[in-house]
């Protein structure tokens, strides 16, 4: 498989490493010294790829996906932040019968816990005495708060528990990710936790989502690519 990186930071170079331990070649290589390129530059870098993967900055990524859509290539779209623009990436990339995949979170097991709090938040749903929060901590350098993964998780909460709650964030040294769904109750108090080691389980996500969406059409978010392969 032929890759293509948009962004070059720690998330880049983990793909990159990995990457060419899984046998695939990392064919072009965009980062900040690429921040001008137009739409269209941008396009004629990354035609040759299978794939690209995109862990830049959430105000490249509309330029990433218009790039990408004008030359043919996948995007896996690593890169949180962008939420308030979902909509209107979704319609250009059904519009342009594009191939694009994102995520909060590309660890397999952040997902896999994803399960895990929709299914407690439906337990707890039936006893209003146990009252959901969300913690979420992360390294410093990370700029959105709360993290992608942690409104994920909200949203999977409010689906099945309709009041409000407390979503906090901390960013601190140099914590991978850990991310806390509690419900706190008058005699007691769950949490289900998962922590992060390190970025290589959301970097071997990505690569395997690249190996998922290459030959794919649409408009596809990991989970629905963790279901797919569950069923």
């Amino acid at each position: 498989m032929k890759i293509a990186l948009i962004g070059h930071g720690v998330m880049g170079r983990l793909i990159e490493n990995l990457a060419y331990d899984d046998n695939h070649e990392i064919i072009e290589i965009i980062d900040e010294r690429d921040a001008n390129l137009s739409v269209n530059e941008l396009a004629e870098k990354l035609k040759i790829a299978d794939v690209a993967i995109d862990f830049s900055t959430a105000e490249a990524v509309r330029r990433n996906v218009e790039a990408c859509l004008l030359a043919k290539v996948p995007l896996v779209e690593g890169t949180t932040g962008w939420n308030s623009e979902l909509e209107s990436i979704k319609k250009l990339v059904e519009e342009s019968d594009g191939a694009f995949i994102f995520g909060a979170n590309f660890s397999v097991g952040v997902n896999i816990f994803y399960r895990i709090v929709s299914q407690a938040s439906e337990l707890f749903a039936k006893f209003p005495d146990y009252e959901p929060f969300i913690e979420e901590q992360h390294h410093s350098r990370k700029k959105d708060a709360p993290s992608g993964t942690a409104l994920k998780l909200k949203a999977l909460v409010e689906e099945k528990v309709s009041r409000e709650f407390s979503v906090s964030s901390t960013r601190a040294g140099n914590i991978p990710g850990t991310h806390i769904v509690g419900f706190d109750g008058l005699a007691d108090q769950i949490c289900l936790t998962h922590v992060a080691r390190t970025r290589e389980g959301f970097a071997s996500g990505a690569i395997v989502a690249a190996k998922w969406i290459v030959d794919k059409k649409g408009f596809w978010e990991f989970t629905q690519m963790m279901d797919e392969m569950f069923k």
